[in-house]
Parts: structure tokens; sequence; C-alpha cells
């Protein structure tokens, strides 16, 4: 299997942080997210994503984040680049649901005039 560029997406939980002290948690998160790449993706070798590092120290060192929604991309030198996952802008229509509506409003208001007709 060619390993070219193997890309994987994950959510990390790093609730466990908060069993160490206050002033080592954001420190500690850093070294939960290598070594969740380390077993996951099959590699020694990690780097962390610039944005990712300025998110999970935007709290501070003593409240980092609770979980994080990261990106992994292995390259052929088995170097795993981390990143923040961003998820692709799906455009959804709106539009036959809107057109559907008035349709099946004005279905009944026919059935009231044949009721009439009949009478």
């Amino acid at each position: 299997m060619s390993e070219e560029s193997l890309s994987r997406v994950y959510t990390i939980n790093l609730g466990r942080a908060w069993l160490t002290p206050e002033y080592r948690r954001t420190d500690r998160v850093v070294n939960m997210i290598k070594e969740f790449a380390e077993k996951h993706m099959k590699s020694s070798e990690i780097k962390l994503d610039q944005d990712l590092n300025r998110q999970v120290w935007s709290r501070g060192k003593t409240n980092p984040p609770r979980k994080v929604r990261v990106k992994m991309v292995k390259d052929e030198d088995d170097v795993v680049t981390v990143s923040l996952y961003e998820e692709p802008e799906t455009t959804v229509s709106t539009t036959p649901a809107i057109e559907s509506k008035p349709a099946e409003e004005s279905k009944p208001a026919e059935t009231t005039e044949k009721t009439e007709e009949s009478k």
C-alpha cells in the first residue's frame, strides 16, 4: 500500500489533562496530541501545525480545550503533520422544500372547492 499522503481526521478527547496540575495542563495537552498521532499514524516524527498550537494555547496555560478535531497527514518521509480540521462548506439548496409547500397548500383549497360544487 502506498503511503504517499495518508490523511485521516480524528476528534481527540483531552479531558485527562485535567488530572495534571493547572500550571501544566496545556503542556500535557500538546503531549497528548503528539502521543495520539504517534499511536494512530505509526510514526515517531510528529509536527503540530501553527494554527492548532494557537488554538490549544488560546485560553492560556490552565484552561486548554476539552476536545479538538484534527486532520493528520503522513507524507512519504513518515513525517506526520497535525492540523486543525476545517469542514468543507456544503451548500444546501432549500428551494425545493419551499416550492413544494405552496403546492401542498393549494391542494387542500382545490379539494374544498370540489366539495362545495358537489353540494
